[in-house]
């Protein structure tokens, strides 16, 4: 006697709807859609919400710096010779907070201690005043070892060589100081100049020639 071909069952537990068979074929199960993808994180230098951190530093001798994120090739914008500018309203008495929060979120974003340079116009920040303290030398070597954010006053700052991101404080000083600090800045950051201050002063000190 031959054997009848049991029908196809079907599962309780499949899910969607259920298409008839064809010629003793199972249809094949719908593929579930793909949420939305999460929101890309904001890159390194461009403008966006600033969190607030605890100081990272800076000082190498007190604390740790920020883990640094995974470094990726060079882009046209890190090997121009012209850096992107970036301006951040301050007024001298809140120019140097305003560049310690650039520095928090610069770290943030993923770039590390060592590509940051931070030029003050009035008051040294205090980090500097702290290394100075142990001598120029100890200042300068804490520099040549390249691994720690560095500040410098405007006054000495051409000693300082070329780092990726360069960060002026108009935190006061003479017009000569301003003037001279965005001339070295410009001249040192090799992908971006962040400037925190007036802006009429800073568009009159980048317009004579910067």
């Amino acid at each position: 006697m031959p054997l009848i071909p049991e029908e196809p069952q079907i599962h309780e537990k499949a899910q969607g709807p259920r298409a008839t068979p064809a010629s003793g074929r199972t249809a094949p199960t719908p593929r579930p859609v793909p949420g939305p993808r999460p929101a890309a994180p904001p890159r390194p230098g461009r403008p966006g919400p600033v969190r607030p951190a605890p100081p990272a530093q800076r000082a190498s001798r007190d604390t740790a710096a920020a883990t640094p994120g995974p470094a990726g090739p060079a882009t046209p914008a890190a090997t121009s010779a012209a850096p992107q500018i970036q301006l951040i309203p301050a007024t001298p008495d809140g120019a140097l907070d305003a560049a310690e929060e650039a520095v928090d979120l610069l770290l943030d974003s993923g770039r590390t201690p060592g590509d940051v340079l931070v030029i003050t116009t009035g008051e040294p920040h205090p980090w500097a005043a702290h290394e100075l303290s142990f001598g120029d030398a100890a200042y300068w070597a804490q520099h040549d070892a390249g691994d720690d954010v560095f500040y410098a006053d405007a006054a000495v700052a051409d000693r300082a060589v070329s780092r990726a991101v360069v960060v002026v404080a108009l935190n006061g000083g003479p017009e000569a100081a301003a003037a001279t600090a965005l001339t070295v800045a410009h001249s040192r950051a090799g992908a971006l100049l962040i400037v925190c201050g007036d802006p009429q002063r800073i568009n009159s000190v980048l317009g004579a020639g910067v």
